[in-house]
């Protein structure tokens, strides 16, 4: 199909490229290397009414939209064949109001951008592992971070929110006004239009305490037992979590060790920093460590401390779960199949969800796992297609191992494209509803480039 360009253009203040523009095939690009779809046009808006122009052409069209904020979709439903795709990569702007302790955060802003914003002002909200993730992706999704046990989800931390809906037409949804919609968009995912916008409540935190601490990889039982135990009853201001890393070649990592295979523990105390040692303390006891860098620093230096790992255009493919308890039995099947992480951007985390995101009801957002404990993702990340089977199989097969273990749902910023089957346990008890407010607001399915929620 060929469709003319030149009215979208006129009507649009940011950029135009379709597939025989130069730049295309950069336009089209997201950062999972296995992704390849043409999109009919890509646009880059420079406001929201560009947004409301690309979606209207869209629909005028009979074409869908894919959603692109910081482009970390694993499924890379950024992108998609035959679609209007929304690149919101030009619109990054944080405003900061210290008074209210509120920030705007336009729709293509990164955690890096907002952390660069806030910090300034001794002031945070939940963020995820890496400062490159969109705000709009992780936030729409969830929002788990080194903060989440302390503050809550991303999203428990949204005021309010501006949304183009599939009809083209501008919302401003809040607790007061499109409450349906402001409810759904709150786990949600993508489903139910473009935020342009977020408005987040914001926190008092500047430094903290923390960092990566290696051990051998035959402690990773002896980790795992230790920070269930630890984690229980951790002060929320802990936000730290385990994981089995393929160490890289970094500076305090001694040169021998280069390429083995480890347990780690990714440290977080955003409380006293006088406390961060003893708090630390238990997990210093457990074995001599390997390697590590552990100490006071900014919390956007924590939050963006992974980023080189996971350049554009690595190969991904993930899967996740979540956990009430994390079990004998699930830590004999972690120990069996993370020792066998296959590359060094590869790797499996355990994030803690109880603490604050716990207070919250099941159903007072989309988000319904709040009784969960642990959020688990098996991250395969590799940058050689030749080695698609073997890192998909140690994905699947991990996965599979702790599923027996796990809750039936997971959380969907972690979950690849093949996870469509699993929506509805997604979301438990909130997915009728979810289904009502697709219906109401995108009854033609337009935004279906995401864990799809179908209308009811």
């Amino acid at each position: 199909m060929s469709i003319d360009l030149d009215s979208l253009r006129a009507d649009t203040r940011g950029t135009v490229t379709g597939p025989t523009d130069p730049g295309y095939d950069d336009a089209r690009a997201v950062r999972n290397g296995m992704i390849d779809k043409r999109p009919e046009v890509v646009v880059r808006p420079a406001n929201a009414g560009d947004v409301m122009t690309a979606v209207r052409f869209a629909a005028d069209h009979g074409l869908s939209v894919a959603v692109r904020g910081g482009a970390h979709s694993v499924p890379g439903f950024g992108t998609a064949d035959a679609a209007v795709v929304v690149d919101l990569s030009a619109m990054r702007d944080v405003r900061v109001d210290p008074v209210t302790r509120t920030a705007r955060v336009a729709g293509g802003a990164t955690w890096g951008d907002l952390n660069a914003a806030t910090y300034p002002f001794g002031l945070a909200t939940t963020g995820g592992i890496i400062s490159t993730t969109g705000v709009g992706g992780l936030t729409l999704g969830g929002g788990i971070g080194y903060l989440a046990r302390g503050l809550g989800l991303s999203l428990d931390n949204l005021v309010a929110a501006d949304v183009v809906t599939a009809d083209g037409t501008f919302h401003v949804a809040s607790e007061k006004d499109d409450a349906d919609l402001f409810w759904a968009i709150r786990g949600g995912g993508g489903n139910f239009g473009v935020v342009t916008s977020f408005e987040f409540r914001l926190s008092p935190v500047k430094d903290v305490y923390g960092g990566p601490i290696f051990f051998e990889l035959d402690r990773a039982g002896d980790l795992f037992r230790l920070y269930r135990e630890f984690i229980a009853d951790a002060p929320e201001q802990f936000g730290g979590f385990p994981a089995y890393q393929i160490a890289p070649p970094l500076p305090f990592i001694p040169e021998e060790r280069h390429g083995t295979t480890l347990a780690l523990m990714v440290a977080c105390w955003a409380g006293d920093l006088d406390k961060g040692e003893q708090v630390l303390k238990p997990f210093r006891d457990l074995a001599p460590s390997v390697a590590e860098m552990v100490g006071p620093m900014p919390y956007p230096a924590l939050n963006s401390a992974f980023d080189d790992l996971y350049p554009v255009g690595l190969r991904h493919y993930w899967k996740a779960s979540f956990a009430t308890e994390l079990t004998d039995e699930a830590i004999a099947a972690h120990v069996e199949h993370g020792s066998k992480v296959p590359a060094m951007t590869s790797t499996m985390h355990i994030y803690p969800i109880n603490g604050a995101c716990n207070d919250v009801a099941p159903d007072a957002t989309a988000f319904a796992y709040r009784d969960a404990s642990f959020a688990t993702v098996i991250a395969g990340m590799w940058p050689d297609a030749a080695d698609d089977e073997r890192n998909t199989a140690w994905v699947r097969d991990y996965y599979e191992a702790i599923a027996p273990h796990s809750e039936e749902g997971g959380y969907i910023n972690f979950m690849a494209g093949d996870d469509q089957d699993r929506i509805r346990a997604n979301y438990k008890g909130n997915y009728d509803r979810l289904q009502q407010v697709k219906a109401k607001y995108d009854p033609g399915n337009l935004f279906r480039h995401n864990q799809n929620i179908t209308p009811a």
